[in-house]
């Protein structure tokens, strides 16, 4: 029997309504089946929505199961954020801290409301992993540009801090026109094994950088808004090649949804920050 599941859609990475990265939020989804969930995601056309249920490991207060369109993922930024803080409406908290549940483990989640359907949130991403340099050629034809636009003295690279990203700076001015080639960036994506392009301009002494990313959907080629599970990769690259503790990305000017990404290291993990704005409550019908 069809069953009525509470709905929060939020804007993530901002706090003006209609910027930001957009996330459907399902709630009390213990009874959703995965192929469900697919299908849902699939519905709202989002680069991903989240279904909460109820933890399954000690120390979790719930899971997040969060899913694209063509598939769940482990982990993903904008989605842990909107959730803890639906979740932290839902339940009345002004204040909490979470620990969610993912295929990825356990993250730790500070939520503040700040007003009316708005609040802040910041979480601790898992330890970073780097892995192999990406060729500059195989990164520029899957963003249409040159091998010379990408920075020499940081080369791509393979980074994750929870889910798996090809982290790779360019020079300035080069965002406003890159854009994804289809057919090479399922190829660079699939020999990676990354979910993400996080294309990025590094103004590494004022700890600040204005970022695009690119996915995939079954469609095709996507550009994501904002990118947390990216955000924080960046970070963790830039520490270890340049020493920056701190970084402060805007994302998605392009696409007329700016986000704002705070990023900060703490006992040698990255935290990401950014504000939340719920634009959206109801119900859902899901069989």
């Amino acid at each position: 029997m069809p069953r009525d599941h509470p709905l929060t859609w939020l804007d993530v990475f901002t706090a003006e309504p209609l910027a930001g990265n957009q996330l459907a939020v399902v709630h009390d989804a213990d009874d959703v089946d995965d192929r469900t969930m697919i299908r849902f995601a699939r519905e709202t056309r989002l680069s991903e929505t989240s279904f909460v249920q109820a933890p399954t490991v000690d120390g979790a207060d719930y899971r997040n199961r969060i899913c694209m369109m063509s598939g769940e993922l482990d982990f993903a930024g904008h989605p842990s954020l909107g959730v803890a803080v639906a979740v932290a409406l839902a339940r009345g908290d002004r204040s909490a801290r979470y620990v969610q549940q993912t295929r990825a483990g356990l993250q730790p989640i500070d939520v503040e409301v700040t007003g009316e359907d708005v609040a802040r949130a910041s979480m601790l991403q898992n330890p970073a992993t780097f892995g192999e340099e990406v060729a500059p050629d195989e990164v520029a034809a899957a963003a249409l540009l040159q091998p010379g636009d990408l920075v020499r003295d940081l080369p791509p690279q393979l980074v994750s801090t929870g889910l798996l990203q090809v982290i790779a700076p360019v020079t300035a001015g080069v965002l406003g026109r890159c854009a994804p080639d289809p057919v090479r960036l399922r190829a660079l994506l699939e020999r990676t094994g990354a979910t993400c392009l996080y294309l990025a301009e590094c103004d590494v002494d004022g700890r600040a950088a204005r970022a695009r990313s690119f996915f995939l959907s079954p469609d095709g080629p996507v550009e994501d808004p904002a990118t947390g599970s990216a955000a924080g990769p960046l970070l963790a690259y830039l520490h270890e090649r340049a020493g920056v503790d701190a970084l402060s990305i805007d994302q998605a000017v392009e696409m007329g949804r700016p986000s704002r990404l705070d990023c900060a290291l703490e006992d040698g993990r990255v935290r990401v920050a950014g504000d939340c704005v719920v634009v959206a409550r109801g119900t859902v019908r899901l069989p």
